[in-house]
């Protein structure tokens, strides 16, 4: 009973969209739950459902939806639910219609005296309530009202989703739940939306897609839209840029595409550089001349008249302006006087098409890569036009409007919007294959927007959709009301939406593993790793990321052994394809570095781990090949097959590739090598003997030298010092392959101070080394708490101060898994002016305890958050101990090619995180570092106080020792 009130807590908050507060006890209205109270309705009695009821006056839309709900309560309770537009055949129904366009509703709503103030005359908006007789021979119905038909419509799926039926049911094979009994509770509840227009953007759909689409319907026809269009719905979303690459056109494709988008309620528009509702490939199939307004404008016009006049009175929303052919920029520099006429011209063909003025038809002006260019040089369209801005392509909001204009009541009446990615083809690299978007990070973003006063339109692009999943219903479970999708909510989501998925019964740990797998993917995207991407010879680098993906995937697979069959294909999907294929991949590219490494030291292994890179690009193909062939009976075919291994330019490679291996010419004869950690030489080195990077009891208590053989027979080896207080271990043995020496030092045999030790290898071949080993052993500072420094550096996750002043009215926030190594820590609202630091202004304290006195420097990790107040930048500051005048740090990013700061952009999308530093002076034992707010909207993820620089390595030190 405990577990199924918690399953039903779980898919209620999220079928409610961020409504995670809504209070789930049996009282609570419309809240559905296994048991019955005085007054509840019972939804499923005994594995009997209630009877499904509409007009059949009501919307297309409305009718088809209650089907689904039909077929929904059928699957849940094991039995056929009845439906029909007339007479009830039982005395318990769902009785759904629209407020002024069903007679049944209408007439139950009169006589029963049922308020829909707040519902009537509302977009989307729905009522649920418990009505006793609604009509002769009902006893008591559930009724769902809606303002309009989509508010009947997101009604209806609020049931569906509430009972347990997962929007991925079809998409993602989640099975329904089944229950015995289900009763709803009295009351009324109502809903409607706070964004108005809410969707995706299908892009980039071959080969994946498109092969799937090829495959299961012929092509993207209306059989394939109406899935697509379910799944919208059903996360009581509106809208949809329809698939317009290799290339697809969905005015002409199937013309039922329009129509049945109408019919069940989706709005359609063009994407960002598809003017006119035309999409891209038709001006290839009827367009004359260059698409160049200044020489072409006729032609142009004549196209773009066409595009409107199809339209035949549908919802849509008609993107204006243009850019260049094949999502390009339209001119060199910024052409605005140019643009303004084209978006006066247009506008003036909406009028003559539709014959009404152009302000009744909805508009959007995309602000995207270079157009937003023509916005920050003043350019401004009418005022009707909703304002779409955008991310960098990577996740990260480029510029937002003024959030003063939404405390003035908001004067601009179209609007603005956000266009965001979950997926992207261009440079760095494209990103394609599976997830590596942190809801967490898109949560950020977008509430961002939301508190800027982003009210009008959000829109994602999902790629192929498929494996997005997580990201999408976030995504559209906050554009529902983004007021309540606040921490608590963002960091309850993952299990939330496992339990969805799954019950409730593992859904923590579920949550657990989804969110780790995508931080770990958001360190580095499959696409942009190599065989280089994980240090190979500084601090176990490679080493420690493998073993978290291991361990995950350890996690992941005894799991998954729990996971009852019934959901095994969902199981397959959502969880563990993306967690082993994603660690595979890892194991691959360490596995081609270790071949390269290897045979570039002479080791006789190199060939082994060639062999095991081979073995690895095998086991992705056939991961793949089960998603594609094995699960949900081939269902999927094609839909894995993005391409992630080879890349070696912004483009994909058209298929995987296996990057280059070595092969080594390998002599009978066992040979002795040496390597060391820190170095990629192999020992004996002409003129030069290896030494060690620098011990220290904190930061590096030992250090690694490997004997290793470059030879078939094996060798022998002894290792010895002659230094009383280091200590090697083993001392000798036979390498057939490689022997790690594990160096230490009896650090209380050592006083203070640097030391230097040597270590003696020698090899039966006669091959000798000799290792220099450099120690340092710090002072004591006996009684000094915080962080420690050790081997010359201080590394703080950012959420672990030790004190936190919070802004004026505000607060602090840890934003979880938000960052490459822990989380993100931001300043909450994000709206204000930006801060003075120092006094006693907002800001984070972080004791540290160094070694001695000297200049460091502050590198501070953030998030890589755009300059979205166009202000020049965003900033913080840094002071440690009495600094009086804190050092202000501008970050600076832009992802305009040919910016300054676009280098530093480019980096920091790779590594999905941003370094900016500054320097001071710190003193022997303990030290207090400031970290000071300036521009609201920066996310710190970690702080390292670094004195001399860190090797070269991609996630950097880990975090220090605190006292």
């Amino acid at each position: 009973m405990k577990t199924l009130l918690l399953f039903l807590a779980a898919t209620a908050m999220l079928a409610a969209g961020p409504r995670a507060h809504a209070a789930q006890s049996t009282a609570a209205p419309a809240s559905i739950h296994e048991t019955g109270v005085r007054g509840s309705l019972a939804l499923i009695d005994g594995g009997h459902p209630a009877a499904v009821l509409v007009d059949a006056g009501d919307h297309p839309g409305v009718l088809r939806a209650a089907r689904d709900l039909r077929a929904d309560l059928s699957a849940v309770a094991g039995g056929e639910a009845a439906f029909s537009t007339g007479q009830s055949p039982q005395r318990l129904a769902v009785i759904a219609g629209t407020l002024g366009h069903s007679a049944r509703i209408d007439r139950i709503v009169r006589e029963h005296g049922i308020d829909t103030g707040d519902v009537a005359g509302r977009n989307e908006a729905y009522l649920l309530q418990v009505v006793e007789s609604p009509e002769p021979g009902i006893d008591r119905a559930l009724l769902i009202a809606g303002a309009d038909k989509r508010g009947t419509i997101f009604g209806v799926y609020e049931i569906s989703r509430r009972i347990g039926v997962s929007p991925w049911t079809w998409w993602a094979d989640v099975p329904p739940p089944r229950h015995a009994n289900l009763h709803v509770a009295p009351g009324r509840f109502t809903d409607a939306p706070k964004v108005r227009y809410r969707g995706i953007f299908i892009n980039d759909e071959d080969p994946a897609l498109g092969g799937w689409l090829k495959a299961t319907y012929g092509g993207a026809n209306h059989q394939f839209y109406e899935r697509v269009y379910q799944l919208i719905l059903r996360h009581k979303a509106n809208y949809l840029w329809p698939a317009m690459w290799q290339p697809r056109a969905f005015y002409e494709d199937d013309p039922r595409n329009a129509e049945v988008a109408d019919e069940y309620g989706v709005i359609i528009a063009t994407t960002h550089h598809e003017p006119m509702m035309r999409a891209h490939d038709e001006w290839s199939r009827h367009g004359t001349g260059r698409w160049d307004y200044n020489s072409n404008s006729k032609v142009l016009q004549e196209f773009w008249r066409g595009g409107v006049e199809r339209l035949k009175g549908h919802e849509v929303v008609v993107t204006l302006g243009m850019r260049g052919d094949g999502d390009e920029a339209m001119a060199e520099g910024t052409a605005t006087a140019l643009l303004e006429r084209i978006v006066d011209d247009q506008r003036k063909i909406i009028a003559e098409v539709t014959g009404k003025p152009a302000e009744q038809t909805p508009q959007v002006w995309a602000l995207y890569k270079e157009v937003q260019d023509y916005y920050d040089a003043g350019m401004r369209v009418p005022d009707d036009v909703t304002l779409l801005f955008a991310d960098d392509n990577w996740g990260n909001i480029r510029r937002l409007p003024d959030p003063a204009s939404k405390r003035a009541g908001g004067s601009r009446l179209g609007g603005y919007g956000v266009y965001y990615h979950f997926d992207y083809v261009g440079g760095p690299r494209n990103y394609k294959w599976l997830n590596t978007t942190q809801v967490e990070r898109a949560w950020e973003q977008m509430r961002l927007a939301w508190a800027h006063g982003v009210e009008r339109l959000w829109i994602v692009n999902v790629g192929d959709i498929k494996p997005m999943e997580l990201p999408i219903s976030a995504f559209l479970d906050q554009a529902w009301n983004p007021d309540a999708a606040d921490l608590e909510w963002i960091s309850r989501y993952p299990a939330a939406w496992a339990a969805e998925q799954f019950g409730p019964a593992h859904a923590a740990e579920i949550g657990a593993i989804l969110s780790r797998y995508t931080q770990y993917n958001a360190r580095r995207k499959p696409e942009l790793l190599s065989p280089d991407t994980w240090s190979l010879v500084h601090e176990h680098e490679a080493d420690r990321v493998l073993a978290g993906w291991d361990a995950l995937v350890k996690r992941t697979l005894e799991l998954g052994a729990k996971i009852p069959a019934s959901h095994r294909d969902a199981w397959y999907q959502l969880v563990e394809y993306p967690v082993l294929a994603s660690a595979n991949l890892n194991h691959l590219h360490v596995a081609v570095g270790r071949n390269r490494l290897y045979a570039a030291q002479g080791r006789a292994s190199a060939n082994q781990w060639g062999d095991k890179a081979r073995e690895l690009f095998a086991r992705d193909a056939e991961l793949q090949r089960v998603y594609e062939q094995d699960i949900a009976g081939g269902k999927w075919t094609s839909m894995m097959s993005q391409p992630r291994i080879g890349y070696t330019h912004w483009q994909s490679p058209e298929r995987n590739v296996l990057p280059a291996l070595a092969t080594v010419d390998v002599p009978e004869k066992g040979v002795t090598g040496v390597a060391i950690e820190g170095d990629a030489r192999r020992w004996p080195y002409p003129l030069q003997g290896p030494r060690l990077p620098v011990l220290d009891p904190v930061g590096a208590p030992s250090r690694e030298v490997v004997v290793f053989n470059g030879g078939r027979q094996k060798i022998g080896f002894t290792a010895s010092t002659k230094t009383p207080w280091l200590k090697v271990s083993p001392a000798s043995g036979d390498v057939q392959d490689a022997q790690p020496l594990k160096i230490e030092v009896d650090w209380n045999a050592l006083p203070e101070g640097e030391h230097e030790g040597r270590l003696y290898i020698r090899g039966k071949d006669w091959t000798e080394v000799t290792v220099t080993v450099p120690v340092h052993k710090p002072p004591a500072h006996r009684g000094v708490r915080g962080f420690v420094e050790g081997n010359g550096v201080v590394a703080i996750e950012a959420q672990h101060h030790s004190r936190a002043v919070a802004p004026a009215g505000g607060a602090w926030q840890v934003v979880p898994n938000l960052g490459r190594t822990l989380s993100g820590v931001t300043a909450w609202p994000a709206t204000g002016e930006p801060a003075t630091p120092g006094g006693d202004g907002a800001r984070l304290e972080y004791p540290l305890v160094m070694d001695h006195d000297g200049e460091v420097e502050v590198r501070v990790v953030m998030s890589p958050t755009l300059d979205i107040r166009h202000r020049g930048g965003l900033r913080y500051a840094v002071s440690i101990n009495d600094e009086t005048t804190p050092q202000v740090v501008n970050m600076r990013l832009d992802p305009t090619p040919g910016d300054r700061d676009f280098r530093a952009w480019e980096a920091a999308v790779i590594d999905n995180s941003h370094v900016a530093s500054s320097r001071h002076r710190v003193r022997a034992g303990a030290n207090t570092l400031r970290l000071w707010l300036v521009d609201p909207g920066v996310v710190f993820q970690r702080i390292e106080v670094v004195r001399r620089p860190w090797p070269p390595t991609t996630l950097g030190p880990p975090e220090s020792a605190r006292r």
